[in-house]
């Protein structure tokens, strides 16, 4: 039989890829599969050749070594294992490269197939590969073992370790051909990277042949790719041994081949050999965190976002004690393995935390994830009894940036301002669509006043949950929101209150003044709370809302007030005459219609009804000792002035014990009139001089010619002690540009006195003219 069969003539450029025509060689180039097979045919007629010469004897029988002769044996590359021979129409466009490539699959080319390594070694066993093997005993139970102790093994092999994840061989196996890599002659300066993925191309069969690969550089790209394939099954490792809730097996492999990468490090140091260190530690460290990461990305529950936070801290707990109790035990203790987990899921749901946040969340999901990442994660998971101490002891610090959770809380503060200027200016619009209605205090109160406080006070008690700093800061917000809240409501009720003042208030407007006059406790009293919060700039809205409400109150008293003024001014104008001297029926009618009014004023709270008796404690004693200031009465002796005294005094005692009964907050204004009473009573100058200092002293708004209007009263005309009477009031009227006391305090200011008159050294007759009326003062 022939030694060599031609092939063909039609067979020629489609079966060899050596063919004579040299455009035929370009258009379809060989590939490895090809090539492998084309060897593995002239393997065999070699080695029928061989066997005849060895029957033939000579010196070709005795130059052939046996086949289980002792000795080292070199390693086999990827290149010698044949292939069965792939179509032709599958070889097209393919590269030359190592079955190693063939075998983890073309990278980055589209429309290649990738060979897997059992199409690889079924083709060993149909090109005379497979038969190789048989005879040489390796794929026979125990003893493939023992040959690869005995001798190194292929790049295929090497991969069917990894794939089987007997890691520890597998990596010494690498280790020894990166060793040969290093030490072959045709071994380029550069390290050996990652082989480039080829790019497909539609006009493959267009592109040039690729220029021959060196041994070595094809060596260096399967110790490339067979680390790859190592890492990839290590970490993937790494990533189960948590999943699986037990011990896993394969981790101490892992940490076996950990320490042998580290002698291989050490026996290499930097510069010395490329890819060296490699620094699988560092890598194993980024393992864990990644793995981590995919364990939380994995956490998908339904019912949003709280769902999800409580289902992320339900996953770190429990794999950090799947840690503790099975996956730390394997590694060694200067690894610090519980360490090292806990840092990769502390930095993992830090990362799922940032996430939630980028997104946009409304007001109560941005309460939620700020509880939780204050309070929630601190006691549900690093307050945790199993995982707890681990997670504190790493001093691993916030989940959050602080920049982030401030621009959260920012975001937080401005979306609840937003929403409750809106609710809150609802709200006062629909009251005041209902204060023309005959409403009660009640409802009007529970209308706004309630739920104005109640849209405020919730935030009010939430904020400060989350951290004490951004309960200050809410509340300052809100003190804000609720200022100008009250300057609208003020306006408001002035508007609505503030009829003409020659028609008379309408039915039912003194239920609507106590109703709207009820508002302003309750939210007083949560301005004060708010200002109270401890942000230092809350003074000043604090004054700004209490000056509101006042204007409030007082609109409401004055509405309340003046039927009742009108009621007691003809009372008032039967005063300090001739018939009051004779008769009490004025003044008692006077305590008669206050103590009727007084019933009607039941449903105020009791700050607005202390306002407003104190106000009207005010206006009764005005209207009372305005007329003894016009000169209506002059005492011309001692007796008249002792019976003004005595009615005076008596009066005062009876308008005192009113006022108290009543819980007036003003009782300073108890001493005016016994202070006025004094000054008629008494004849000494330097005990009147002593009587207008302690009334200075008590009013001092108090001026000359008030007292002046006295001293014309009680008939006092010489000149010399009116001057040393009046001389004490000297300082006084000199300070008049000075500032006065509070309205609240004011009370003779309100009292214009009539200017004094002059004494004549001579007497003159006028004719009597018609006697005027004193001129009205508004009430």
């Amino acid at each position: 039989m022939p030694l060599l069969r031609r092939p063909p003539e039609g067979a020629r450029e489609d079966g060899d890829p050596f063919a004579t025509n040299p455009e035929g060689r370009r258009r379809r180039r060989a590939t490895l599969g090809g090539l492998v097979g084309l060897g593995g045919q002239l393997g065999g007629h070699l080695g029928h050749l061989g066997g005849h010469l060895g029957h033939l004897g000579g010196p070709f029988g005795r130059g052939r070594r046996p086949r289980d002769a002792p000795g080292p044996r070199g390693r086999r590359r990827s290149e010698d294992s044949g292939v069965a021979r792939r179509p032709p129409e599958e070889a097209g466009g393919g590269k030359r490269g190592s079955l190693l490539r063939l075998a983890l699959g073309t990278w980055g080319q589209r429309g290649t197939e990738k060979v897997s390594p059992v199409e690889g070694q079924a083709g060993d066993g149909a090109d005379g590969a497979g038969a190789r093997r048989e005879s040489g005993g390796r794929d026979k139970g125990g003893d493939r073992d023992g040959d690869r102790d005995r001798e190194p093994l292929s790049v295929l092999e090497i991969l069917e370790l990894i794939q089987r994840r007997d890691l520890v061989a597998a990596d010494a196996q690498i280790i020894a051909l990166e060793a040969e890599c290093s030490l072959s002659p045709s071994r380029p300066p550069s390290p050996c990277p990652l082989p480039a993925s080829p790019s497909s191309s539609s006009s493959s069969s267009a592109t040039p042949p690729p220029s021959p690969v060196p041994a070595g550089g094809r060596r260096a790209r399967d110790v490339a790719l067979l680390y790859r394939a190592l890492l990839s099954q290590l970490w993937a490792v790494v990533a189960e041994s948590v999943a699986a809730g037990r011990a896993v097996a394969p981790l101490r492999a892992v940490v076996a081949v950990l320490e042998q990468e580290e002698a291989a490090d050490a026996r290499s140091p930097p510069g010395t050999r490329p890819g060296r260190p490699r620094g699988l530690r560092r890598r194993w460290h980024q393992a864990v965190a990644r793995a981590a990461s995919e364990r939380l990305a994995q956490v998908a529950p339904a019912g949003g976002l709280g769902a999800r936070l409580a289902a992320l801290a339900a996953r770190v707990v429990g794999d950090l004690g799947v840690v503790r109790s099975h996956v730390a035990p394997a590694y060694p203790p200067e690894y610090g393995a519980l360490g090292v987990y806990a840092r990769g899921y502390h930095r993992a749901l830090a990362q799922q935390v940032s996430a939630l946040a980028q997104r946009p969340l409304d007001v109560p999901e941005l309460y939620l994830l700020l509880d939780w990442h204050s309070n929630a994660y601190p006691r549900e998971v690093l307050g945790h009894p199993e995982v707890g101490a681990l997670l504190r002891a790493q001093e691993l610090g916030p989940l959050l940036p602080p920049e982030t959770q401030r621009h959260l809380e920012s975001t937080c503060i401005a979306a609840v301002k937003a929403k409750v200027e809106v609710a809150v200016a609802q709200e006062l619009q629909l009251s005041e669509d209902r204060w023309p209605e005959d409403v009660t205090s009640q409802d009007m109160e529970e209308g706004l006043a309630t739920r104005v406080t109640g849209l405020l006070r919730a935030h009010l008690d939430r904020a400060p949950q989350v951290t004490p700093e951004f309960g200050r800061e809410m509340a300052h917000c809100l003190l804000g929101v609720l200022v100008a809240f009250l300057h609208s409501f003020q306006r408001k009720v002035e508007r609505f209150l503030d009829a003409p003042g020659d028609l008379p208030p309408p039915e039912g407007a003194a239920g609507r003044a106590i109703a709207l006059a009820n508002c302003c406790p309750p939210l007083r009293a949560l301005a004060e709370r708010l200002a109270q919060s401890g942000h230092p700039e809350s003074e000043g809205p604090r004054r700004q809302a209490s000056a509101a409400l006042e204007r409030v109150t007082r609109t409401c008293g004055h509405l309340l007030t003046r039927r009742l003024l009108e009621e007691l001014k003809p009372h008032f104008a039967k005063l300090m005459k001739r018939k009051w001297l004779a008769s009490s029926d004025a003044f008692d009618a006077i305590v008669m219609l206050v103590t009727g009014f007084a019933q009607t004023l039941r449903p105020l709270h009791p700050e607005p009804h202390q306002v407003l008796v104190s106000e009207l404690h005010r206006r009764v004693l005005l209207e009372y000792v305005r007329p003894l200031l016009q000169g209506r009465l002059v005492c011309a002796s001692a007796k008249a002035r002792a019976r003004v005294a005595a009615r005076l005094g008596d009066e005062a005692r009876q308008l005192r014990e009113l006022f108290s009964r009543l819980d007036s907050a003003s009782p300073w204004l108890d001493s005016v009139v016994p202070r006025l009473r004094e000054l008629l009573v008494l004849e000494d100058t330097a005990a009147l001089q002593m009587e207008v200092g302690a009334l200075a002293r008590d009013f001092p708004d108090v001026r000359r010619r008030h007292v002046a209007a006295l001293l014309d009263a009680r008939g006092l005309r010489a000149q010399g002690p009116r001057r040393e009477i009046l001389g004490v009031l000297q300082d006084l009227e000199g300070s008049e540009a000075e500032p006065g006391p509070p309205r609240y305090r004011a009370f003779f200011s309100e009292l214009p006195a009539p200017r004094p008159v002059r004494c004549l050294p001579f007497q003159l007759r006028l004719p009597r003219l018609p006697r005027r009326s004193p001129a009205r003062t508004p009430p």
